[in-house]
């Protein structure tokens, strides 16, 4: 018998930051800062790698048994402040690998978007998400609240650098 391939829809979310892309784009990839917002998804989400345009990053969450889950992917482009995407390979099942499988065949070649555009010291950030209709629920569900983690954090660090437009004077 043969494996249904699944169907997939492109999600689309946005948020506004009162703070400067640099703060954002900055609290969005650090690594402290990733961890903070992206436990929305999965308390003690990671990543590991790099994304730098090019290179393999994982997106992690530890098992109860310990063993790490989550997703393989590259990054296809890079313009720092401005846009970020990820292009999906495969997944990580119980600390191993999968590029092979069907459900990891069915990811591969999805992407993660991230814009960021700033005027006036407020940035709008858009994510742009290919999602297996499975899941489509679920992410509708924790990616605003992944946002708005992101959003207050990156209002917390503007405000203390002195630059969140509240800080400016006129």
């Amino acid at each position: 018998m043969r494996a249904t391939l699944p169907r997939m829809q492109t999600q689309h979310y946005e948020i506004t930051v009162h703070a400067p892309a640099e703060v954002v784009w900055e609290t969005m990839l650090d690594d402290a800062t990733y961890r903070l917002w992206a436990g929305a998804f999965q308390p003690g989400s990671y990543f590991e790698g790099s994304w730098l345009q090019g290179s393999e990053i994982l997106f992690l969450g530890d098992n109860d048994d310990g063993t790490a889950s989550g997703m393989v992917g590259v990054i296809a482009e890079h313009r720092p402040h401005e846009f970020v995407s990820i292009e999906y390979r495969g997944q990580i099942m119980n600390g191993i690998e999968d590029t092979t499988s069907d459900d990891a065949r069915a990811i591969a070649g999805t992407h993660e978007n991230y814009t960021f555009t700033e005027a006036d010291g407020v940035t709008t950030v858009l994510v742009d998400i290919d999602v297996d209709d499975q899941y489509a629920e679920m992410f509708a569900e924790m990616w605003p609240r992944a946002l708005i983690a992101l959003r207050d954090l990156s209002e917390a660090e503007a405000h203390t650098r002195g630059q969140h437009p509240a800080d400016q004077e006129d």
